[in-house]
C-alpha cells in the first residue's frame, strides 16, 4: 500500500472526527459531550480543506465552531443545574439503537465494498471562496439578505418568547 502525506492526513481527521463523535455521544457530562462536539466540527473542516473546498470548511469553522457550539456552550452554561444533567442509559434505549445502527453500519459497509469507485488525477487546486462571495453580492444578493432578515425575525421571536416566560415566572 503506497501512503502518501495526503492520505496520512486524511486519515487522521477522519480519526478525530469520529473518536470525537463517539465522544459526543457516549459523553456523561454534557460539557465533555460539547468540547468533544467542538473537536468534531474541526475535524469535519480539515477534510474540507483537504478537499479544495475551502469556503465551506470556513464556513464550517464561523458557523458551527464560531455560532452554533458556542450558543451551545453558553446555553448549558447559563441553564441552572445543567452540570449535573446525565443521559438516560437503560435496555430500552439502547436495543433500538443498536439495531438502527447496525443496520445503518451494515448498509454504508455494502455500498463502500460493492461500489467501483473512480479514481482520477487531481485537479490543481482552485479558489472558491472569491467566486462565491462574487455571486452572493451580485447575483443572489436579494436571496442571501432576505435569509438574513429572516434569521434575524426569528432571532428577535425567539428573544421575546424568552423573555416573555421569565416575565411571568418572574
Amino acid at each position: 500500500m503506497n501512503m502518501n502525506w495526503y492520505d496520512l492526513t486524511f486519515y487522521v481527521f477522519a480519526a478525530l472526527t469520529i473518536i470525537s463523535a463517539i465522544g459526543v455521544v457516549f459523553a456523561r457530562n454534557i460539557i465533555y459531550a460539547a468540547f468533544s462536539l467542538l473537536f468534531a466540527f474541526f475535524g469535519v473542516a480539515a477534510i474540507y480543506v483537504l478537499l479544495a473546498a475551502d469556503f465551506i470548511a470556513i464556513t464550517q469553522i464561523l458557523l458551527y465552531v464560531g455560532g452554533i457550539l458556542v450558543l451551545i456552550i453558553f446555553g448549558v452554561m447559563l441553564t441552572s443545574r445543567a452540570y449535573d444533567v446525565e443521559a438516560k442509559h437503560g435496555l430500552l434505549q439502547i436495543v433500538p439503537a443498536v439495531f438502527v445502527v447496525g443496520a445503518i453500519a451494515g448498509t454504508l459497509i455494502g455500498v463502500l465494498t460493492t461500489t467501483k469507485w473512480p479514481v482520477t488525477n487531481s485537479l490543481p487546486y482552485e479558489e472558491t471562496a472569491k467566486p462565491i462571495g462574487a455571486l452572493l453580492m451580485t447575483q443572489f444578493v436579494l436571496p442571501f439578505e432576505l435569509a438574513s432578515v429572516l434569521l434575524l425575525v426569528a432571532l428577535i421571536g425567539a428573544v421575546m418568547i424568552a423573555r416573555r416566560d421569565r416575565v411571568r415566572k418572574g
